[in-house]
């Protein structure tokens, strides 16, 4: 299990690589459109991004199992991907992978790359080595994919098109469901894997003026398809309005003479969650003290999902459900008005049950009793905050490999037992760990590439 986690873990991280591209696509893609700026060419800019999603995902994806993140290896995925697609079309006109395609390839090259792209070839094939030979395996080993997809993708296409139709007609329940599994996974990691599926592959919609096929939640959404969004406008009110009202719960939670000491670094997340939607930093508040109330938010957010959908309320996001991406696709969403009502509905549901789950089960949230909870990496300088860190891991040597996503840090280490793991969670700053065999992730919040980097840095 331990070494499946690691494997999923380093497909989680290398996801984030081409969804990162997202949010910039989609800001060109509404900026563009007639009903905001009117620019033509600014739309046809950020929709080229989305066009070609299969092919960025390949290179991003290959580049992010990397070990060394080389763009090597980002060739090779790009070249997988060409290889894997024209190679499927030949054998079968009426095959589309679409962006699994771009996901396998990126996974193939990654993988290869760390197995060959130190390979030394006999003197005559000397050029050939090393990085070189990365694309050409990839490319040979893309064909060999080619002629098994070419006959088995016909029945995996048509069972996955059934489960996205299933998903999609169950409509209150599956938004449910999927929204209940996104928070679920969130703890290790791993909601970008399901993510990917609902927001790229499920559904399909041929815009009527490019021809072009999307597939995917997000994807059709942006591509103009009036039924997409199911998946998406649930979180809005979630994370706008739902995590803000658990800061001020645990605020109003904290002892008297605390709460100045919290009130910045709550406000602060909360303004980060209803602006941008990234709610990991309130939810590593109260994920580890209280593992039942996070599922209990859990099914919350479930609950949000298949509120919006059944009240007709469509929606998208290029990032996450916050108030910039709200206000960007107003024109492309379906009553997006009733997300405020909504989110007021679900924030006040929020409040209550955190206030009185903290205060009847006594959890120990920021405040309550631990006078130094309030602590933050802004209180010390962050290279020293890297180096407490380091040296609770076990030090350089320790680490086998080190890659970040937006919050935590994603590490592999050599040997566990080196690991002072009371002294790391003890660390200001350090939300929560999580370990499955080697694999370590270590949660601190939206420094987390500063970290990463600087203790990259002391590895050279």
């Amino acid at each position: 299990m331990g070494s499946l986690f690691e494997k999923l873990q380093g497909i989680g991280k290398a996801l984030m690589l081409p969804i990162a591209v997202l949010p910039a696509a989609a800001l060109l893609l509404r900026l563009g459109a007639p009903d905001v700026l009117n620019i033509p060419f600014i739309t046809k800019a950020g929709g080229a991004v989305f066009d070609n999603l299969a092919l960025i995902f390949s290179i991003g994806i290959a580049v992010g199992l990397a070990k060394d993140s080389n763009g090597a290896a980002g060739l090779a995925g790009g070249i997988g991907y060409l290889v894997l697609t024209s190679a499927v079309k030949a054998i079968d006109e009426t095959l589309n992978l679409s962006v699994l395609a771009g996901i396998i390839s990126g996974i193939e090259a990654g993988v290869l790359y760390n197995r060959f792209h130190a390979i030394k070839l006999p003197e005559f094939l000397g050029f050939f080595g090393g990085r070189r030979f990365v694309p050409i395996v990839t490319a040979g080993a893309s064909i060999i994919l080619a002629a098994i997809f070419g006959v088995i993708w016909g029945p995996c296409q048509a069972i996955i098109h059934a489960v996205g139709e299933w998903i999609i007609g169950a409509g209150v329940f599956g938004t449910f469901i999927y929204g209940v599994l996104n928070r679920m996974l969130i703890p290790v990691g791993l909601h970008h894997i399901l993510n990917s599926f609902i927001w790229f592959v499920f559904g399909e919609y041929a815009n009527p003026t490019s021809g072009v096929v999307a597939t995917g939640d997000l994807n059709r959404f942006f591509a103009g398809d009036p039924t997409a969004g199911m998946f998406m406008a649930g979180f809005f009110p979630m994370m706008m309005f739902g995590m803000p009202a658990v800061a001020l719960a645990m605020y109003h939670a904290a002892k008297p003479e605390n709460r100045a000491k919290i009130g910045g670094m709550l406000a602060s997340v909360a303004f980060t969650a209803f602006l941008t939607g990234i709610t990991e930093p309130i939810e590593f508040l109260f994920m580890f003290l209280a593992p039942a109330l996070y599922g209990v938010h859990a099914v919350l957010t479930g609950l949000s999902l298949s509120i919006t959908y059944s009240l007709g309320v469509l929606d998208g996001f290029g990032f996450s459900a916050g108030f910039i991406d709200y206000v960007l696709n107003w024109g492309l969403a379906t009553k997006p008005e009733m997300i405020i009502f909504i989110g007021l509905g679900v924030g006040a549901v929020y409040y209550v049950i955190f206030s009185w789950a903290i205060r009847h089960f006594d959890i120990p949230t920021v405040g309550r009793y631990d006078e130094g909870a309030a602590e933050s990496v802004a209180d010390e300088n962050l290279s020293d905050f890297s180096e407490k860190i380091l040296v609770a891991l076990g030090g350089t040597e320790n680490l086998a490999e080190v890659s970040n996503c937006v919050t935590r840090l994603r590490l592999i280490m050599k040997d566990n037992d080196k690991v002072d793991e009371p002294t790391l969670k003890a660390i200001p700053g350090v939300k929560g760990i999580i370990r499955k065999g080697q694999a370590l992730q270590v949660i601190i919040g939206l420094q987390a590439e500063q970290v990463a980097n600087e203790i990259r840095s002391q590895q050279k």
